[in-house]
Order: C-alpha cells, then structure tokens, then sequence
C-alpha cells in the first residue's frame, strides 16, 4: 500500500462515517510519556532482569516483578497514576484525529489524551473504560472511546500482567464483544503500535479469532526498522525479514501495512486526509447591495443554480447569510433537497447566520473561523455592500478570504462579478494560480461574462479537483 492509496481510502470511509482509530502506546509518547521499555526499566533492575532483553515481552516481564513481590502490584499501579495522569502537551496526530468526522475510537493506553483532544474541539466524549459503562451512553455523545485496558485514573483495574489478560474474558469480555461488532462493520486505522508494544500480540489473536473468512480490511501504518549505529549488517537484514514477515501476518488477518521512513510522516499523512476530506465541503462568500452588470432577479437564480449544481457534484455547502447571496445559496440547496427527497441537515448544507445585535457582532470573527473550518474550497462572489448610502468593498470578505488562504483552501475568487471579488483575484492571486485550474480562473477574470460561463467555469474547477 502507498501514501495516495491509503489516504483515499481513508477518505472514502470518513465520508461514509465508517472510519473507527485504534490507538496505540506509540501515539502518546510524543505528548511526553514515557514508553513501556523506559517506565519498566527499574522493575527490571529491581529483579536483576535485562530490559533490553526482555523488550519483546514486556508483560511476562512485569508478571515475574508481581510474583517476586508475593501478587504484590502496588508499585506497578503507582508507575501507572503517576505517569499517565500527568498533563501532557497534546500533539498535533491527536489535533487532528479530533478534528475530524470520526466517532469511535478505541486504544490500549491510559492516558487521558484522545478524550481530552476530543474535548478541546468541542465535542462530547463517552469515555468506557470499565464493563459497567458499556450499556451506559452519554445524551447526545458524539464520540465513543472504549479504553480496553483500563484507565489511569482506577490503576487497579488496568490490564499490564500475564494474570490480567488470562482473565480478561471473565472481568472484561464486554470489550471484546464490542470490538468484534466495530470489527465487523467499520474499518480501522491502527496508530501507534510496534514491535516492543506489550499488547499487540494480544489484540491481534482476537481479531483472528474474529476472522476465520470474509475478513473486512483495515489499515496499519508502522515505521520502517531503521539500523542503529553499533549494529552489524546481518542483524539488521534479520530485523528486516522478521518485519516482512509480521506485515504479511497482519495480511493474514485482515491489516493493510504502511510503510513510512518516520514517524513524522503521519502527520503528514493525517494532515492529507483532513485537508481531502474538507475539500468535499465549499465555503460560499458572498455580499452584493449592488449586482452590476446583472439584475439582482439574474444572480439570485444563477446562485439558486449554482448551489443545486454543487450539491449534485457529491460536496456540502456552508455559508452564512451573506447580503444578497446567502439566501439564494440556501434557497437552492433547500429546492434540490427537497426534489430528492433528502434531509435537510449538515451533511448537505451547513448555515451559520450572524447576530445583529452588539454583543454578536463582537463574534464575527470567530464565527467566521469556524465556519469557514468545515470547508476545503472557498468560493467569492460580487463583495459589495451599503454604507453611509454609499456601495464600498465588504471587508468581511476579506476577512474570510484570509481564513481561507490562512487554512489552505483552494480559492476561486470570481473576478468577473467584481467588487472584492476582482479585488482579491487582482492583489496577486492571478499569479499563483494552481496550473491545473488556471485556464477556468482566467476565464473567470474577464469583464461582463455571462452568468451561465460564470457557472459553467466554477463546475469545471470543482469537477478537477474533486
């Protein structure tokens, strides 16, 4: 599997509402945890055991620490509160992943991260980290993290030894049946897992013993085994191989591998894939008092039009109420989906009407930070309004033109309707026009064209780069 393809894949699942993130230790090292083979180390000493050599069975390891201590666990649940209830710094991985449309998670670690990313961007979290939550849902959640392992907070009922796991199916076999229906009917993106994580050895038997045939496909992203500087060749070609042969035993049950050269390049990937999955929603910026050389009867239809036309292309809408050009942007989405017998609501067309009164007004511009957040495209029309009975340039498009820019969209500026619009195209962007739209954007430029080319241009940008 390559980066395109795996990003396409995602997409397509993220559309379809069908993509679930499987969570590993390694997603929250970078916030500044510690990894297993650093927080075990000193138990290791304690039992004159080599951490270096016991790193590929880290949980056996901690079990032979228990059985020296006579069942005794209290240092290792005082390892886990201490260490993974700490304030972390969130990364950018968790940034993302809670910005996007994703409604089920599900992760081995005890940290707080995923929950607290998920928070911060404004959504409601249904945290189940015990059995006695399953059957218990939060009103109007919008997100689900099981925490199979436990949580840092009640480090007693976390899962670390051999013990814990043997008797997993008795104290916490709900997590599992809940996993094998997720299994089941969406497709996972594993992050974060490695050859030295403790519990991927556990979570793969249960996918198999979830699949015998018919296996749905999931995605899992590792890094390549990199050389260290004291190692010999032939020890390196050995690593080499046995990753070979774990990816193809991922194959086997069900787990499509990528291979990236380092760890930052799932940044990358993941900044792809919301940057794709926006660019499925187009931002309309618009405001005319004054609809010169057209009749405000022309563009309102032309408008009308042209969002029914967008919303056929498989994109959303979201637009506020724009002076002259937002109620037609909605008039149009409505008439298209009420003929289809579609629902009207945020998967087709997002509104964001703005305040009037005092207090409101002072939240323009966050509104508009938000509003404009949903949207990969931003498209810009006339920009005009009355003021002092006088028609000026909107500054609000302006300020939404620079959102845009700010937030990597694809700008269409419709130069031909003028005003702002022709503003914008003229204060350089004309010049840094992506080649591939080039020829629409200059047409798009040209003085009095007719609405019907006007549109028939937008349709034609949005068509390449769909």
């Amino acid at each position: 599997m390559n980066k395109k393809n795996l990003i396409k894949e995602l997409v397509g699942e993220l559309s379809a509402n069908n993509l679930a993130i499987f969570a590993g230790a390694g997603l929250s090292v970078p916030a500044g945890f510690m990894d297993w083979k650093s927080l075990l180390q000193g138990l290791a000493e304690e039992i004159n055991l080599n951490i270096d050599k016991e790193e590929n069975d880290l949980v056996s390891l901690v079990q032979y620490y228990v059985n020296s201590k006579n069942g005794n666990r209290s240092k290792i649940n005082d390892l886990i509160l201490n260490e993974f209830s700490q304030k972390a710094t969130l990364t950018e991985n968790h940034k993302i992943l809670a910005r996007l449309p994703i409604d089920t998670f599900w992760t081995t670690n005890y940290d707080p991260m995923i929950e607290t990313a998920l928070e911060d961007a404004g959504k409601i979290v249904d945290v189940k980290h015990c059995v006695e939550q399953l059957p218990v849902s939060i009103y109007k959640r919008d997100v689900v993290v099981y925490k199979m392992h436990g949580d840092a907070s009640l480090p007693k009922q976390t899962i670390l030894i051999k013990d814990d796991y043997e008797k997993f199916h008795l104290t916490r076999n709900d997590f599992f049946n809940a996993l094998r229906g997720d299994l089941l009917t969406k497709r996972f993106l594993f992050l974060g897992f490695s050859f030295s994580d403790p519990n991927i050895d556990y979570i793969l038997c249960r996918i198999r013993a979830s699949y015998s045939e018919n296996q749905k496909e999931h995605f899992c992203i590792l890094r390549k085994v990199q050389k260290t500087d004291k190692e010999e060749e032939h020890e390196f070609e050995y690593r080499v191989r046995k990753q070979e042969f774990f990816i193809l035993d991922l194959k086997r049950v069900g787990i499509n591998t990528l291979l990236i050269d380092e760890y930052s390049e799932i940044t990358e990937i993941l900044k792809d894939v919301e940057q794709a999955q926006k660019r499925k929603t187009i931002f309309i910026s618009g405001a005319a008092e004054d609809y010169s050389p057209y009749s405000q009867q022309e563009v309102e239809q032309f408008v009308s039009s042209l969002s029914q036309e967008i919303l056929k292309l498989k994109y959303r809408i979201v637009t506020g109420f724009g002076l002259g050009i937002g109620s037609s942007v909605i008039s149009g989405a409505i008439k298209y989906l009420t003929e289809r017998g579609l629902k009207i609501d945020e998967d087709y067309l997002i509104l964001r009407p703005f305040p009037q009164d005092k207090e409101g007004r002072e939240l323009w511009s966050a509104w508009r930070e938000n509003m404009i957040s949903y949207a990969g495209i931003s498209i810009f029309l006339f920009g005009n309004k009355l003021e002092d009975k006088k028609t000026v340039l909107s500054n609000g498009m302006q300020e939404e033109f620079d959102i845009s820019e700010k937030n990597g969209n694809i700008l269409i500026p419709v130069a031909s309707t003028g005003y702002m619009a022709k503003q914008l195209w003229e204060e350089g962007l004309n010049k840094e026009c992506n080649k591939n739209i080039n020829a629409e954007m200059q047409e798009l430029s040209k003085e009095n064209l007719s609405l019907d080319l006007i549109k028939s241009n937008i349709l034609s940008i949005l068509n390449k780069v769909k």
